[in-house]
């Protein structure tokens, strides 16, 4: 009989396809065969939804294989999951990076797996240990240095999902970044869940600051080094330093803003009001002028008005974003912002629609102050590649694939620039 390689579903975050990748070869390494394996994404109820119905459709595709759910909707809402017919095995966060799971999940054991195996993931203290050398495309790696979350957020599920902080020591990532740059990678990008809470929980509670300013002194081959998502009033001096002093340090960051009004803000609780991240990002961009910036921005939070919205409209220009990420309000079962008042879907709808204009409007700012500037793109294939503030350019000619071009921003083609 022919072996089936697993196949793999990612839904959600980085960090899932991230851990996604941790998984092909912890069942590659147990000898799994002939089954799906579905990642899924819990921070909106709409993320459960597709869930749902990419499992049902993999069950129609697949009907002889084993079908395992995890991530952060399995971890939240287990028995959803295991109600379902088309599914086999629940695994929680912690345990879907277990080797131990894995090898139960190997040919000869098949049905004498237990069902459901989700533990209580407040109680993992451990930092995340996976590390996969080379995740993403050929010429970027992605590094997990953090996962959790210790902030209760009234809208988000996701501390349910990955737990509490905890962090990856400085070393074991200094070490992991060495062995990206010796194999030929050209940037790395840090993730987590809550990134700028990274050193906390280890001892004298470094702060991601120090851990950045650690790698490119440690390890001065590596050419660029980017950090995802940030909540700006956690950001510390040193990671401020970094940005002035370290032009290996990309001149991106993307944002955890979720709103412009104080009082939304303060409902959300959220841990700084407009004034911070305008100040944030005016700072920013006085120590590094060709800072760009991502947001996070949830419209049509329970109770908020035509003139709370229009803050977060306001926001955008205040604060020069570039690239957003809108979200428009989902209730989740289990937080506090389920149970307040809830705006008209129609409105959130709407208001959705407002700022994605918006953004467009940003996006095309930025491009078209690019033409004619010189930048050092990072080629993603032969055709394509990104700048320092992550902008895609497309070329008309064939670059050395994964490796750092300088070129002259010939033009705008809809949401890229080009060069020749």
């Amino acid at each position: 009989m022919t072996n089936k390689a697993p196949i793999f579903s990612n839904h959600g975050c980085r960090l899932n396809a991230y851990e996604t990748e941790a998984m092909k070869e912890l069942a590659t390494a147990a000898g799994v065969d002939n089954a799906v394996i579905v990642n899924t994404c819990a921070v909106t109820a709409e993320a459960v939804r597709k869930a749902r119905q990419d499992i049902r459709k993999l069950r129609r595709d697949h009907p002889d294989a084993k079908l395992i759910v995890t991530g952060c909707a399995a971890q939240t809402e287990p028995q959803t999951f295991a109600a379902m017919n088309e599914v086999d095995v629940v695994l929680g966060n912690t345990e879907k990076m277990e080797p131990a799971t894995w090898a139960g999940m190997a040919p000869d054991l098949i049905g004498t797996t237990e069902p459901v195996q989700v533990d209580d993931i407040m109680s993992v203290t451990e930092t995340a240990g996976h590390l996969i050398d080379g995740f993403g495309t050929r010429s970027r790696a992605y590094v997990q240095v953090q996962n959790g979350c210790d902030h209760r957020c009234t809208f988000c599920i996701i501390p349910y999902g990955r737990g509490n902080s905890r962090s990856v020591p400085a070393g074991v990532v200094v070490d992991q970044i060495k062995r990206l740059v010796d194999r030929g990678y050209n940037e790395v990008v840090l993730t987590g869940v809550d990134l700028t809470s990274w050193g906390a929980d280890l001892p004298s509670q470094p702060k991601l600051g120090d851990l950045v300013m650690r790698i490119l002194k440690l390890v001065p081959g590596l050419p660029r080094l980017r950090i995802s998502s940030i909540d700006s009033i956690e950001v510390d001096e040193n990671l401020l330093c970094a940005i002035a002093t370290e032009p290996r340090l990309m001149p991106h960051l993307h944002l955890s803003l979720q709103h412009g009004d104080d009082l939304i803000l303060k409902r959300m609780k959220r841990r700084h009001l407009r004034d911070d991240a305008i100040r944030f990002c005016e700072e920013a961009r006085k120590l590094r002028p060709d800072m760009t910036y991502g947001a996070d921005i949830i419209a049509g939070f329970p109770t908020e008005t035509e003139a709370m919205f229009a803050n977060s409209l306001k926001l955008v220009e205040e604060c020069d974003l570039t690239w957003l990420h809108v979200f428009p309000y989902s209730a989740r079962e289990g937080t506090p912002a389920a149970r307040m008042p809830a705006v008209n879907g129609k409105a959130i709808k709407d208001r959705a629609a407002r700022l994605r204009a918006a953004g467009e409007a940003q996006v095309a700012k930025h491009l078209a102050a690019q033409t004619g500037k010189t930048h050092h793109i990072l080629m993603e294939s032969q055709r394509m590649g990104r700048t320092a503030q992550f902008t895609e350019v497309v070329f008309d000619s064939d670059q050395p694939e994964s490796q750092i071009v300088r070129a002259t921003i010939t033009g705008v083609a809809g949401t890229h620039l080009t060069a020749a």
